[in-house]
C-alpha cells in the first residue's frame, strides 16, 4: 500500500477558515492609533463652569461667547504639560484674540502658583476644587485641550502636548463659527 500524496482539502479549508479572519483582524487595525482617546464632546456646546482663577477672580464659560477659546486642563506635576507650557504661552501671547484658559487638574493652587511664578504665565488659571469640570469634560489624563469656537462648540479635543504646527490650524478651526 502507498501512501496518497496530496492536499488534505478538510485541513486546508479548516485552516483558512481559522487563518483568513485573524488576518483580517490583524490587518484592520493597522492605522489605527491606539492611543487615540475619541470625544463624545466633539462638535456639541461645550459644558459651561463657573469657576475662580489662582488670583480669585470668578470665570463663567458662558460669558465667553463670540470668542474662540483654548481650554487646557494641566498639572505641575506632568511631564508633558511641562513640555507643552511654552507653546501654550506663546500661543496667548500671539493670538489675543482668543482666550486662552488653564485648569489645574488633580493639583494644589499653591503649587502651580509657585510653578507660574517660576515660568511665567499670560493666560489665566483656573481652580477646579472637585474636578467636576473635568468630569464634565470627559478628562482622562494631563495635558488635555480643548478648542472651542465663538458659539460655544467644542471643535476639536488635544489628549497629549501639542506641536505648534497642530496649534496654528487649531486656532484656526476653533476662530471659525459654526453656522
Amino acid at each position: 500500500m502507498s501512501a496518497r500524496k496530496g492536499v488534505n482539502v478538510g485541513v486546508l479549508v479548516g485552516g483558512l477558515a481559522v487563518i483568513l479572519p485573524l488576518v483580517w483582524l490583524l490587518h484592520s487595525g493597522f492605522g489605527n492609533d491606539p492611543h487615540e482617546v475619541p470625544s463624545v464632546l466633539e462638535h456639541t456646546q461645550a459644558p459651561l463652569f463657573k469657576l475662580v482663577d489662582l488670583e480669585g477672580k470668578p470665570w463663567d464659560l458662558s460669558q465667553l461667547r463670540g470668542k474662540p477659546v483654548v481650554l487646557n486642563f494641566w498639572s505641575t506635576w506632568c511631564l508633558p504639560c511641562k513640555e507643552e507650557y511654552p507653546l501654550m504661552q506663546q500661543a496667548a501671547s500671539a493670538y489675543p484674540g482668543v482666550q486662552f484658559l488653564g485648569v489645574l487638574y488633580s493639583d494644589e493652587p499653591k503649587k502651580a502658583v509657585v510653578y507660574l511664578r517660576r515660568m511665567g504665565n499670560v493666560f489665566p488659571q483656573l481652580v477646579d476644587p472637585d474636578g467636576r469640570t473635568a468630569i464634565d469634560y470627559g478628562v482622562a489624563g494631563v495635558p488635555e485641550t480643548y478648542f472651542i469656537n465663538p458659539s460655544g462648540v467644542i471643535v476639536y479635543k488635544q489628549v497629549g502636548p501639542l506641536s505648534g504646527q497642530a496649534m496654528q490650524s487649531l486656532l484656526a478651526l476653533a476662530s471659525q463659527d459654526s453656522p
